[in-house]
């Protein structure tokens, strides 16, 4: 009775200190981080005029579509804001709500809006921009 009631409480233990059971980071949320993460490199690559960083993880429209609207500046704030990301078989569309503060000499100018990203590819690379464009100058 006593070696039953021994083995009993160590096969309990053994059971209740198991490993528990790791989930699997599904393919649609590391698509999502990487996703986020060239966002966000783009978005510092173009802070700091970085156009080697901007052509290394884009496409030439893509390219295109960040240096499009590029006039002389002497600073830029930028930032983003993920809202959602759709997953449509080979493209990635990355929603970002963003503001940008541009000083040019003494003027200063404010933006905001809702751009979508496209991206495409292993690595992810920017194909388009859809919408309100964050790196354009804005007009006032």
């Amino acid at each position: 009775m006593k070696k039953t009631v021994l083995l009993l409480i160590i096969v309990m233990a053994l059971i209740s200190c198991g490993k528990k059971e790791v989930k699997q980071v599904s393919p649609e949320s590391l698509m999502s981080q990487e996703a986020f993460a060239l966002a966000e490199t783009l978005r510092t690559a173009f802070i700091n005029n970085d156009k080697d960083a901007l052509q290394k993880h884009s496409t030439p429209e893509g390219f295109r579509d960040i240096t499009a609207g590029k006039k002389g500046f002497d600073k830029v704030e930028l930032s983003f804001t993920p809202r959602w990301v759709e997953i449509e078989n080979t493209k990635t569309l990355l929603n970002i709500s963003w503001k940008s503060a541009w000083t040019a000499g003494s003027r200063k100018s404010e933006d905001r809006g809702m751009a979508v990203f496209q991206m495409e590819g292993k690595p992810l690379k920017l194909t388009k921009i859809i919408r309100a464009n964050p790196f354009i100058y804005p007009e006032q």
